[in-house]
């Protein structure tokens, strides 16, 4: 192929991008590395630089930028530090498409920043879109940015939505295994502890992740994502428990007609699909066997144990700044956790108490959004003392 795909990559060094790097190695005919960035992780930013040969590296910490530049002095790589870095490296004109996989809040800026440069987005963050869901589809609209989803819920409905734009959706279902402790009662989920959640031999995520799962708070986010990406009203959003973890998402249109997304679980799936749509490339990816899965079942969630999902439908009803008061709330309560402060149960009841306390603003600009992150985060300080 004679033109390569420009490609950069927010936030390399986690799970999302480290695979995206694999994704991207396996086709080296089609994709050009442009930007890699981490936040702290200096010696694997310098691993990937080293092996992946990108033209741009940031390091946000700049206390690393030392480390990072000395490292690279020798080779063609171009190495940058600290957040204004990440929203003037993707300006660049080598650049077609930007994958957004930083954790949190962070990651807004950046992908804004993207979209106003006319980049198509691949998105691995959840926040840009649950803290500025309205801001960011309308920006995307202006510039003419498409947006692809990387989860692989996401995935699955967009994926069953190709062909189908002119038809109107009914309703949609997320799917998810219920999470490290589906079937716990209360009783059982306060005496969860941080270990617990972490050394749990079949999540091979980040931690923050990892614990979002774990409350149902991931999933919440999901569907707020869902939200925007598909410019949906909450009651046309359900989540089923799907222990199996083979029907990603099902899409219902009015005439009832119903189609669904179906495979093995394999992250690199939907974010091969990110970078190379409208293209399907070959894989070597296990294949999915019926006789191997005779049974499937569907379970309504846990509302009164898991009640991070059902803020999040909440906050979608009151709109405005709400999911992005819940959304700093969440991250404080999980680095609260984290560092044992508070219980695994609390963390859905601090993020309940601090989304009741805020004074929602409808029509926010982007500075509402950042003073409320803030402010919530401010609050959530004087409620933990």
């Amino acid at each position: 192929m004679s033109i390569k795909k420009g490609i950069a990559i927010l936030g390399s060094t986690g799970s999302i991008g480290k695979q995206a790097l694999e994704v991207l190695a396996a086709y080296p005919d089609f994709f050009d590395l442009q930007v890699i960035t981490a936040n702290k992780n200096a010696d694997l930013l310098i691993d990937q630089a080293l092996r992946y040969r990108p033209n741009t590296v940031v390091i946000v910490d700049e206390q690393e930028y030392k480390k990072v530049s000395e490292a690279l002095w020798n080779e063609d790589i171009h190495v940058y530090s600290g957040k204004d870095a990440l929203c003037q490296v993707v300006e660049s004109g080598e650049i077609n498409l930007v994958l957004t996989a930083i954790v949190g809040f962070a990651g807004l800026q950046p992908t804004i920043a993207a979209i106003r440069a006319k980049k198509q987005i691949a998105l691995a963050n959840k926040e840009t879109l649950v803290v500025a869901g309205e801001l960011v589809t309308r920006l995307a609209k202006e510039n003419g940015v498409n947006i692809y989803p990387i989860d692989s819920e996401h995935s699955a409905i967009f994926q069953c939505l190709m062909g189908e734009f002119k038809n109107e959706v009914e309703k949609i279902y997320l799917t998810t295994t219920g999470g490290l402790f589906h079937g716990f009662n209360r009783a059982q989920l306060k005496t969860v502890s941080r270990e617990a959640v972490l050394s749990h031999p079949k999540r091979v995520l980040g931690p923050k992740v990892t614990i979002d799962s774990a409350t149902f708070m991931n999933k919440g986010f999901e569907v707020i994502e869902a939200k925007w990406l598909f410019n949906l009203k909450p009651e046309q959003i359900e989540v089923m428990v799907h222990q199996q973890s083979i029907v990603h998402g099902i899409v219902q249109f009015e005439d009832g007609s119903m189609k669904a997304q179906m495979g093995l679980t394999e992250m690199k799936l939907p974010i091969q699909f990110a970078l190379t749509y409208p293209d399907r490339f070959p894989t070597d990816f296990p294949r999915f066997n019926f006789m191997d899965h005779p049974n499937f079942t569907f379970e309504k969630p846990d509302l009164k144990s898991f009640k991070n999902l059902d803020l999040a439908f909440s906050v979608m009803e009151k709109g405005g700044t709400a999911a992005c008061a819940l959304n700093a709330a969440n991250e404080f309560s999980v680095d609260a956790f984290l560092k044992n402060k508070i219980s695994f149960m609390e963390i859905a009841q601090l993020n309940e108490s601090l989304v009741d306390t805020h004074s929602v603003v409808s029509k926010p600009s982007y500075e509402d959004y950042v003073n409320t992150d803030k402010s919530v985060r401010e609050q959530a300080i004087n409620l933990i003392k």
